[in-house]
């Protein structure tokens, strides 16, 4: 988030919400931004050919969006240290990192998609399971349903499948399972991208995943 127009967009939404942590606001960016351009057309690269997926990473940033998130993927400190350490990181690196002492032989390390990141990513073989786990930032009564986008060759499935908040900052998780499909089944090499979209009436908070 180093451009200064990014800078600039989590400036405006942390005094717009004093109370986001910085992961919060990476988050309702990320979820919010458009995948297409301001015609709906695919978004093109610097070469102004179709971007490919890393290109376009999250899509183009839509600040008024991203100020009304609905739901947010919250992280802490402490959660990024146990990642590094599963990294395989050394206790005096990570200090650098944490900016104070750190002994991985204490921490249960994470791997990258147990991180309560939006965005997933897998490399698959056997099946996978992550539990990501969304906060809610709109209305206190709210109710989210699913629309799943999944990558070629890739099952995808979800419990549940809905979400139903109570309250507002109320916290719920839900089961993600990706399951490569067996040859023949419409399976793919290299890399693909999917989405998923938890959606309350105009509100849509996107995460999406790549697997290879």
């Amino acid at each position: 988030m180093s451009c200064p127009h990014l800078s600039g967009i989590a400036a405006l939404l942390k005094s717009s919400h004093p109370d986001w942590t910085p992961a919060a606001i990476k988050s309702a960016i990320m979820t919010t931004a458009d995948v297409v351009d301001n015609q709906g057309n695919q978004i093109v690269g610097e070469r102004l050919t179709p971007a490919d997926l890393f290109a376009t990473g999250a899509g183009h940033v839509n600040p008024s969006r991203a100020n009304d998130p609905g739901l947010i993927y919250d992280l802490t400190p402490d959660e990024y240290i146990a990642y590094l350490c599963g990294l395989g990181y050394t206790d005096n690196q990570v200090r650098i990192l944490a900016g104070n002492n750190v002994s991985c032989s204490m921490i249960t390390s994470i791997r990258e998609g147990e991180l309560n990141y939006p965005s997933f990513s897998v490399t698959l073989g056997r099946s996978q399971t992550i539990n990501p786990t969304v906060t809610n930032v709109g209305d206190a009564m709210s109710a989210y349903s699913l629309e799943i986008v999944k990558p070629p060759g890739v099952d995808v499935s979800v419990k549940p499948d809905a979400l139903h908040f109570s309250n507002m900052n109320e916290r719920l998780t839900y089961f993600l399972t990706f399951s490569q499909l067996q040859s023949g089944s419409g399976g793919s090499t290299g890399f693909a991208q999917g989405s998923l979209k938890w959606v309350y009436g105009t509100t849509r908070a996107r995460d999406y995943g790549y697997h290879g």
